[in-house]
């Protein structure tokens, strides 16, 4: 089993930044991804980035040049800076894991961007 702890989210106002953070912890052997998705009120769960153990990262074409995934492997943490945060990325962001078999999602942090 494995745990995810979300950390970092909160409310800024728009051309702000913020750094979330995701740990885990628990039966782990390898992770094969880690990323994060974010759901804002009325929409489908979106992939924002995601990162292979490989260092293979994809974005978002929305979050592109304003937001940066990266992986401290040694510590299973995977971190999103976001900066020139707009009203629209106002959404709940999940970290996502993946390892050999399952995936897991975190509980969700909230990010609320104001105009």
């Amino acid at each position: 089993q494995v745990q995810l702890l979300e950390s970092g989210g909160g409310l800024v106002q728009a051309g702000g930044s913020l750094r979330l953070s995701c740990a885990a912890s628990g039966s782990i052997f390898s992770i094969n991804v880690m990323g994060w998705y974010r759901q804002a009120p009325g929409k489908q769960r979106e992939l924002v980035a995601q990162i292979t153990a490989r260092g293979i990262i994809n974005y978002a074409d929305s979050v592109k040049g304003r937001f940066t995934i990266s992986r401290d492997s040694s510590k299973n943490t995977v971190y999103l800076q976001m900066n020139s945060l707009k009203p629209e990325d106002t959404a709940v962001y999940y970290c996502k894991v993946v390892v050999p078999g399952r995936l897991y999602w975190g509980q969700g942090t909230q990010v609320t961007v104001s105009s």
